[in-house]
């Protein structure tokens, strides 16, 4: 591995599975501090992200997970909070938690609608703007918000996705 990110603290929304999970191994490889973020339950019904930062820690890493929703401000700020108390700093943010409510759009409910909403763009803009005052202090930072080809072609059936992917391209 490059060191890149040896001795960053990197914060990973949507890191308990899939590509979050693979970013968050990745970046604790690389010998980055990682505060695993997700909301999900394994099989056995413990949370994703306690998975996750123990694997990085068997492996010689450093993480600790935090089981909060990116898609309220608040818990944004707890996400933040996190990272400051367990490593005194924060580096990066990689929003990729996600939610998928794939549906016809004329049979699409409002909830369907927002929840993917609230968690893609709105996870993304509450996490980000928790972090960026102290990036602004420390003169340094970096945000890698996930989108989606959804986002600029479409998708059969994800109006509520593609409008959410697109959405974070333009608040990047």
């Amino acid at each position: 591995m490059s060191g890149f990110v040896d001795g960053k603290v990197a914060v990973v929304a949507g890191a308990g599975s899939g590509i979050g999970r693979e970013i968050a191994l990745g970046l604790a490889a690389d010998g980055a501090r990682v505060v695993v973020i997700d909301i999900g339950r394994n099989a056995d019904g413990g949370a994703l992200a306690d998975d996750v930062a123990a694997e990085i820690r068997a492996r010689g890493g450093e993480a600790v997970a935090a089981v909060v929703s990116v898609a309220e401000a608040k818990s944004a700020g707890g996400i933040v909070q996190v990272a400051l108390d367990s490593f005194g700093r924060i580096d990066c943010v990689v929003n990729k938690a996600g939610e998928v409510r794939d549906r016809f759009f004329f049979n699409m409910t409002p909830e369907e609608w927002q929840i993917v909403l609230d968690v893609h763009l709105g996870g993304c803009f509450n996490v980000a703007r928790a972090a960026a005052p102290y990036f602004r202090s420390q003169a340094s930072g970096s945000f890698v918000h996930m989108t989606s080809s959804s986002g600029l072609i479409g998708n059969f059936g994800q109006a509520n996705y593609a409008a959410a992917k697109m959405g974070i391209v333009g608040l990047s």
